[in-house]
């Protein structure tokens, strides 16, 4: 009863962040792994806060001396793997950006091409068929 208030306040945000999670999965377009690990961490989370015990018993099987050692290294371990993720998904992003923005030049610098040399765009079909040569609506236009 002496650690009941921090136990709730702790509980609370691990409860807290797994219905945050839960609410944006469908958004998050999370690999099976990752949601599976963040379940497990959510667990271990609430289990290490009700039985601090335990843990400092597991730091002492692992040959760490407190289990507040123990819990400080999973977190710098899991840090360098959540920085490691940031920055190959941002790195991916920007190379689809890249590649986007390079299709996107291509296609407009073709179509400004095709407008100047007064070409109809080679990427675009014409829905309407050309007139023939013949038609009285051609030959006044020519006219004009």
């Amino acid at each position: 009863m002496k650690y009941f208030w921090i136990q709730l306040l702790l509980i609370a945000g691990s409860v807290s962040m797994a219905l945050m999670f839960i609410r944006t999965w469908g958004q998050a377009k999370n690999r099976a792994w990752k949601r599976i690990a963040f379940s497990v961490f959510v667990v271990v989370n609430v289990y290490a806060v009700l039985r601090p015990t335990d843990v400092t018993w597991v730091a002492h099987q692992l040959g760490v001396g407190r289990g507040t050692d123990l819990v400080l290294y999973v977190m710098v371990l899991a840090m360098g793997f959540l920085t490691l993720n940031t920055f190959l998904r941002f790195r991916s992003l920007e190379k689809k950006i890249t590649d986007l923005a390079r299709t996107v030049a291509l296609s407009e610098g073709a179509r400004h091409n095709d407008a100047r040399l007064g070409q109809a765009p080679a990427a675009v079909a014409d829905p309407k068929p050309a007139p023939a040569a013949d038609s009285p609506a051609d030959s006044e236009s020519v006219k004009a």
